[in-house]
């Protein structure tokens, strides 16, 4: 059976997840160029082919800004971590980190089921992690501060899950469905939207 065992203050994990999601994003653009030498035509050609490019980069910033800012929130009053709260941030780290690879899939073979189910699947591996820090410091308030947390809510913890949900149930239904289900995603928008105004009032 495990044991919570505090093993330090949260700030050197905050500061290595603050470095990760900052290479993560800068790897994102990396890809984004315009050839040198171009006539008009072709380069207006060459703007109308970046266009997938932009938005699954504007994608995974939108995607890689949330996760950034909600384990922020998370970790605001948390006082100390134990090596299970680090063990699952590191998992989540790496999966941050893959997510360049395929935002990369998304823009060039958008078109294609793998790619939307392989993008799905990195963000829904992501927002599990994500959850499963939440979940274990709700559960552990001696690694918390006495103010109440609100990472540690029922409707925080509802927020990230439905995250997950959403995400994971496109890698089944692209295949059926096709790689229009991505609109599905949006529906992420008013979800959140909904429940960060019940967590307001709440407070």
């Amino acid at each position: 059976m495990w044991t919570s065992r505090p093993d330090g203050g949260p700030e050197r994990l905050v500061a290595l997840v603050d470095g990760v999601f900052a290479i993560a994003l800068t790897l994102l653009v990396l890809d984004i160029s315009v050839p040198r030498e171009l006539d008009p035509a072709a380069y207006r050609e060459a703007l109308r082919e970046l266009l997938p490019d932009i938005g699954a980069y504007a994608l995974s910033v939108a995607v890689l800004g949330s996760f950034w800012r909600g384990h922020r929130g998370i970790f605001k009053e948390v006082r100390e971590v134990d090596g299970q709260v680090i063990g699952i941030s590191i998992v989540g780290l790496g999966v941050a980190a893959l997510v360049p690879f395929p935002t990369r899939l998304l823009a060039e073979y958008g078109d294609q089921p793998v790619s939307v189910a392989v993008y799905a699947g990195a963000v829904a591996a992501l927002g599990a992690c994500h959850l499963a820090v939440a979940a274990v410091l709700a559960e552990r308030p001696w690694l918390r501060r006495d103010r109440p947390s609100e990472a540690a809510t029922r409707l925080y913890l509802l927020d990230s899950a439905v995250i997950v949900v959403v995400f994971l149930a496109t890698v089944p239904l692209v295949f059926v469905t096709g790689p229009w289900i991505m609109w599905l995603w949006l529906v992420l928008v008013p979800a959140k939207v909904y429940l960060g105004r019940r967590a307001q009032n709440r407070n």
